[in-house]
């Protein structure tokens, strides 16, 4: 873990904006600009995709990212690396210290895989990235929508290689903040997901915040 703060003041963001649990949000951020998510309850699973703005066929790849820093939990200092080697993001602050980039997001087939076969009915953060795609109507498609980041979500890997989704480890006011370092589109699934305890069975609003560039 690597717990950083940040010097800058909510109070004098550009754009804030309240997720409601289980709903989308997509939104541009520009380069230089900060992008911070608050986890307003704790513990609460922010499914997030990140795209190169000028080009959507780029976007954010756990494998590079994965690669670039050896190491599978995202934190301060983290690079986030795009499909075509474009650095889209680098975290420059973190208070809770370790964000999944494996376990990927919920959907109502794997609700009936994973828990039960009653559960497909169930949204799902997959379902949201659908939603978020339409109702942006950019030109992309369900395709666009690959591997994602679970920031805030506890997902330990077992010595025997296997994933294992517990207790959050998040509380109450923790953040993640990143600048971009190039035109990103960014794409949340603030999760709904009632049947795991990375959220303590409890889907809870988020809050994003955006700074224009510090240095201006």
């Amino acid at each position: 873990m690597n717990l950083v703060a940040s010097p800058l003041d909510s109070a004098k963001a550009a754009f804030r904006c309240v997720i409601p649990a289980g709903e989308p949000w997509i939104h541009e951020i520009k380069k230089h600009q900060h992008f911070r998510i608050v986890d307003l309850h704790g513990n609460q699973a922010v499914d997030t995709l990140f795209y190169n703005a000028r080009d959507y066929s780029d976007r954010y790849s756990s494998t590079d990212t994965i690669q670039q820093q050896c190491n599978i939990y995202l934190t301060t200092g983290t690079k986030l690396m795009s499909t075509g080697g474009t650095l889209l993001l680098t975290i420059v602050a973190d208070t809770c210290g370790r964000h999944d980039t494996l376990g990927g997001a919920c959907a109502n087939e794997s609700n009936m895989v994973r828990y039960a076969l009653e559960k497909r009915h169930m949204h799902a953060c997959r379902s949201s990235f659908l939603k978020a795609v339409i109702e942006w109507d950019h030109g992309m498609t369900k395709r666009d929508i690959t591997s994602n980041i679970n920031f805030f979500m506890n997902v330990p890997v077992t010595p025997e290689g296997k994933l294992t989704f517990e207790d959050g480890i998040s509380e109450p006011g923790k953040y993640v903040e990143m600048r971009a370092e190039t035109d990103v589109l960014a794409m949340i699934s603030n999760c709904p997901q009632l049947n795991n305890p990375c959220n303590a069975y409890n889907p809870t609003p988020v809050e994003v915040l955006i700074w224009d560039d510090p240095k201006l």
